[in-house]
C-alpha cells in the first residue's frame, strides 16, 4: 500500500484531480456512468472517498461576487458570519481562512506563548497540536476513551502539570467531547479552555449544539466537511473581546479605529474571501438537508454493516451526545491487515484510508519531541484498526451496498 502521506482528504493521490463536486444538478463527472476515470477499461466504477455536496446556488452566489468586483472584506462575510452564529446559537463568529488558521488564532488569544504546554488528543488531525505549536508551546497529549474515541477525562487531569496552559478539546468524528468535564479541569487549574469542532458542524452535547457554549470552537469547510466553502473556517465565540480580536488578527492585525495600512498589532493574513462565503452561504441555507442526508447515509451504512464479523461501527448517540456525521469509520478486529483490506478494497475501485494516524507517532513529532510507541495505548490501538469508507452527502445506496460486500469478502 502506498503511504498515507500521498493522499489528500479525498483519498485521492496528491496529484490527482479532485473527483467531480456534483450532487448531480451543477457539475458532471469526467467519467461517464459505470467506467472508472482512475482506472480506464476496468467496468468498475470507482467510488471516491468523500465529494462535496454542491450544486445551483452555490453557483448563483459565487456569480453574484463576481459581478459585484467586491471579491474581499466585502458584504458577504458579514452575512455568511451571521448566518453561522445564528445556526449554532454563538452570539458570535468570525470566519477565517481554515480550521488551522482558526485554531492558531484561539490559542494566540488564549495567550499560549512560548514553553506552555497544551494538552490534547493523539488521535486526531495534526493540526490540533500545531495551532499551538506556533506559538512555541509543547503538546502534551492524553489517551482517549476507548469508546469515544474523545479525550478521556482522567487521562487529561493526569497530564496537567504548573506549565500547562491550555485544554484543546477535540469533537472527533463529530462526536461531542466531555465538555463538562473537560471544563471543569480547566476551570480548577485555570486554564484556557478551546473545542476543536471542525469535524463537528451540527452535533450537540446535552442539548446545545456545539458552538453555543461560550467558549471558543473552530469550525471547518474543508471540501470532505459537512458543508463546504472550498477552504475556510470560522471560529464561534460568546465573547465581544473575542471576537474584535479575532477579526483583527486574521486581517493583519488591523483595527476598525485603524487608518489605512494602519495596523494595532501584529497579526496574520486569515481572511475568508467573499467567494468562499458565497458558497458558504448557499451551503448553510440547505445545511438541514445535508446533515439528513449524512446521517441517512450512516444509517444505511449501520444496518449493511450489522453482523459483518469483524467490523465494529461507532459508538451510538445518547442523551448527551448526538454525533453530526463528518466521516465514516469503522473499527477493525484484532487479527485484521487493515493495510490488506484498504489494498484489497483500492484494488475493485473503492477508496478507503486510515483514520486517523496517532499526532504523536509522526514523524516531526518523534524526532522534535522523541514520542514514541505505546505511549497511548487506547489511541494507538484504535488508530492501528480504525478505517474510513466511502462516505458523502450524497453517496448512491448501491454504493454503499457494493462497500460492504468488498469489505465482507476482504476480511473473509
Amino acid at each position: 500500500m502506498r503511504g498515507a502521506g500521498q493522499y489528500n482528504q479525498y483519498g485521492q493521490a496528491a496529484h490527482a484531480r479532485h473527483p467531480a463536486a456534483s450532487d448531480g444538478r451543477l457539475l458532471r463527472s469526467p467519467a461517464p456512468p459505470g467506467v472508472s476515470s482512475s482506472r480506464p477499461g476496468t467496468a468498475a466504477r470507482t467510488i471516491p472517498l468523500s465529494r462535496p455536496y454542491l450544486g445551483e446556488s452555490e453557483a448563483r452566489e459565487v456569480l453574484e461576487v463576481l459581478r459585484s468586483r467586491h471579491l474581499s472584506l466585502g458584504p458577504v462575510v458579514p452575512r455568511f458570519e451571521g448566518m453561522f452564529a445564528e445556526r449554532v446559537g454563538a452570539p458570535y463568529a468570525a470566519a477565517v481562512s481554515s480550521g488551522t488558521s482558526g485554531l492558531h488564532l484561539a490559542c494566540r488569544i488564549a495567550g499560549i506563548g512560548p514553553d506552555d504546554e497544551v494538552i490534547t488528543s493523539p488521535y486526531s488531525f495534526v493540526a490540533s497540536a500545531n495551532c499551538f505549536m506556533y506559538e512555541g508551546a509543547h503538546p502534551v497529549f492524553a489517551d482517549i476513551d476507548a469508546g469515544t474515541f474523545n479525550l478521556d477525562p482522567a487521562a487529561v487531569e493526569a497530564a496537567v502539570t504548573p506549565k500547562t496552559r491550555a485544554i484543546m478539546a477535540v469533537d472527533i468524528f463529530g462526536y461531542p467531547c466531555e465538555l463538562d468535564e473537560l471544563r471543569a479541569i480547566a476551570d480548577r487549574h485555570g486554564l484556557a479552555f478551546i473545542e476543536d469542532s471542525c469535524e463537528a458542524l451540527g452535533a450537540e452535547y446535552k442539548g446545545r449544539k456545539i458552538g453555543s457554549h461560550g467558549h471558543m470552537a473552530v469550525f471547518a469547510f474543508y471540501p470532505n466537511k459537512q458543508m463546504t466553502t472550498g477552504e475556510g473556517g470560522i471560529v464561534a465565540t460568546g465573547s465581544a473581546e473575542e471576537l474584535e480580536l479575532l477579526v483583527s488578527l486574521r486581517n493583519q492585525g488591523r483595527a476598525d479605529t485603524d487608518g489605512w495600512l494602519d495596523h494595532s498589532r501584529f497579526g496574520f493574513n486569515y481572511r475568508l474571501s467573499d467567494i468562499h462565503a458565497a458558497i458558504g452561504v448557499a451551503q448553510l441555507e440547505r445545511l438541514d438537508e445535508i446533515l439528513a442526508m449524512r446521517a441517512a447515509a450512516a444509517e444505511r451504512y449501520a444496518g449493511l454493516l450489522d453482523g459483518v464479523d469483524g467490523v465494529s461501527t461507532l459508538l451510538a448517540d445518547d442523551a448527551n451526545h448526538r454525533r453530526s456525521w463528518f466521516v465514516y469509520v469503522v473499527k477493525l478486529a484484532s487479527g485484521i491487515d487493515r493495510d490488506r483490506v484498504i489494498t484489497v478494497l483500492e484494488d475493485q475501485g473503492i477508496q478507503s484510508r486510515p483514520y486517523l494516524p496517532c499526532i504523536h507517532l509522526q514523524t516531526y513529532m518523534r524526532e522534535r519531541y522523541g514520542f514514541r510507541e505505546w505511549m497511548f495505548p487506547v489511541a494507538e490501538e484504535t488508530s492501528r484498526k480504525t478505517l474510513a469508507l466511502p462516505f458523502h452527502s450524497a453517496i448512491d445506496p448501491e454504493d454503499q451496498e457494493r462497500v460492504v460486500d468488498a469489505l465482507r469478502s476482504a476480511i473473509a
